[in-house]
């Protein structure tokens, strides 16, 4: 078997988290806005019960067959065509969420924060939570504010964009800890990626 095909088109931040042995086999694991599925080949792969939700029911379709073809005893009900902020994975019942390049398409800060308080109210005692989102961080002079927490980046893209202290004031208000510090990744003066990794209070 291929890296590609153990691995699909895993992020490799997350990537990271599973060599850390962070997550794993015989948890629980939503995947939040899921997408295709591309960070789900592995966890589906390795006994890890996934869930996953996305608005979007062509994406949901492609998940629930990706399900089918490599962990087929997993419900079809596991994945759900739900916005995060209202989806209906119940509380204090997953051991880990995965959020990859989605906080970004927020609409204001009031959407940005329910779907990040959505996502934590799943989580276990020491649930972990990994996130990776647009941030400002080192491109502050190359954005351009439009309100509500959206600016335009210099590719031409419009997202809700973070700063590293919003993230740690989040970390602070969540009642989490950091895992690993808060890492920004510039791209070529374009865009900016934040990864987020924090565990809740046990």
């Amino acid at each position: 078997m291929t890296l590609r095909e153990q691995f699909g088109e895993i992020d490799v931040y997350l990537f990271d988290q599973l060599l850390r042995g962070r997550i794993g086999p015989g948890m629980r694991v939503l995947d939040a806005g899921c997408g295709h599925g591309r960070n789900l080949v592995y966890l589906l792969r390795s006994g890890v019960e996934v869930f996953a939700v996305d608005p979007d029911p062509g994406a949901v379709l492609a998940v629930r067959a990706l399900v089918e073809s490599l962990a087929p005893a997993l419900p079809a009900t596991h994945v759900k065509a739900e916005a995060i902020e209202n989806m209906t994975i119940p509380p204090s019942s997953m051991d880990a969420v995965i959020c990859s390049a989605v906080l970004h398409f927020a609409r204001d800060d009031q959407h940005f924060e329910a779907m990040v308080r959505r996502m934590w109210q799943t989580l276990v005692p020491g649930g972990l939570l990994f996130c990776r989102l647009a941030s400002m961080s080192g491109i502050e002079s190359r954005v351009r504010p439009l309100g509500s927490g959206r600016y335009l980046l210099p590719d031409g893209s419009e997202r809700y964009l973070v700063s590293e202290s919003r993230l740690a004031e989040l970390t602070r208000t969540l009642g989490g800890t950091l895992v690993d510090p808060i890492k920004s990744t510039i791209v070529q003066d374009m865009r900016c990626m934040a990864t987020w990794v924090v565990r809740a209070a046990r």
